[in-house]
């Protein structure tokens, strides 16, 4: 189970613990708060494991603890839940690495640990759980380095899901809607990147976006984070669900809003799709160079 620190990870380590599984979770750090947190809550069972899943070493180790304690057994399950994103911004103003770095956590690294883990789960026709996301299904505005990473990594379980069956294997993907996990929520966290990525920005695209666009999509999303749910039980009961079930779905949207959200983006026009993402998500202002005033300002 990948990133335990905090959120959908954490909760279903404790939930899975309590059920009587033996579970291997993993962490960036084992001193922090969430990790401390599930030493003093779960069972001797839990073994709590150090991971970076863009560090191909920490992958390797985790794999060989991992083969030490199941080669007998074979391995169920296995969650992919860590998952990455720092930027909320135009793909335009999003720098290059950010798209990079979405795709070495929630693809490259789930990748990697899903084909480490393959032999484990087919000796034990398992599970793979995944938690994706709708911004991978969806054209959020300001999501497209992370949204672009989900759609990368719901299609990939999706080839192994049909790749895996005459194994035995079941694959299904968790769509949540928007929780309250990690520092998702921190709106000082979210202050400090769009700092970063003002002072990151070449001036021609400050000059045509204009600072205060940055600030209200800014703003905006502060605003959205308000409504994150804070139960996360419909989540970790899907997750568990999808490791547990004769018949797991292949599809979970455990979350508020998103049987409309998903209706109307495939059965209703383009133009009616986009306006219900800015309406629900953010709908950011006009760019500066676009605006009536800033003409106005040129021809004078």
């Amino acid at each position: 189970l990948s990133g335990c620190d905090s959120g959908f990870g954490q909760a279903t380590a404790r939930h899975l613990d309590i059920m009587g599984f033996r579970v291997f979770a993993s962490v960036l750090d084992l001193q922090s708060p969430g990790a401390q947190e599930l030493r003093r809550s779960c069972s001797p069972r839990l073994t709590l494991l150090q991971m970076d899943l863009t560090k191909t070493e920490d992958i390797q180790r985790v794999l060989q603890h991992i083969q030490a304690h199941t080669n007998s057994t074979g391995l169920w399950g296995l969650v992919n839940n860590a998952g990455f994103n720092d930027t909320i911004a135009d793909a335009e103003l999003s720098p290059l690495g950010k798209f990079r770095s979405c795709m070495e956590v929630n693809f490259f690294g789930s990748l990697e640990l899903t084909k480490g883990l393959l032999p484990l789960l087919r000796s034990a026709s398992g599970r793979i759980v995944t938690v994706s996301s709708p911004a991978g299904d969806m054209p959020f505005p300001c999501l497209a380095a992370y949204g672009a990473s989900k759609a990368a990594l719901s299609l990939l379980m999706d080839t192994f899901r049909s790749e895996l069956q005459p194994w035995g294997i079941k694959v299904s993907l968790i769509l949540p809607g928007y929780y309250k996990t990690g520092t998702t929520c921190d709106p000082a966290f979210w202050n400090l990147q769009k700092q970063k990525l003002l002072a990151s920005l070449p001036q021609e695209l400050l000059q045509a976006y204009g600072e205060d666009y940055v600030e209200e999509i800014n703003q905006q999303f502060i605003q959205f984070m308000k409504v994150a749910v804070e139960d996360l039980s419909a989540v970790v009961n899907s997750i568990t669900d999808g490791l547990l079930a004769a018949n797991p779905a292949v599809r979970y949207y455990p979350g508020q809003g998103l049987g409309i959200m998903y209706f109307i983006h495939r059965y209703l026009p383009y133009f009616v799709r986009d306006l219900f993402l800015k309406g629900f998500f953010i709908n950011p202002k006009l760019p500066r160079a676009l605006r009536r005033e800033h003409h106005n300002d040129m021809k004078k």
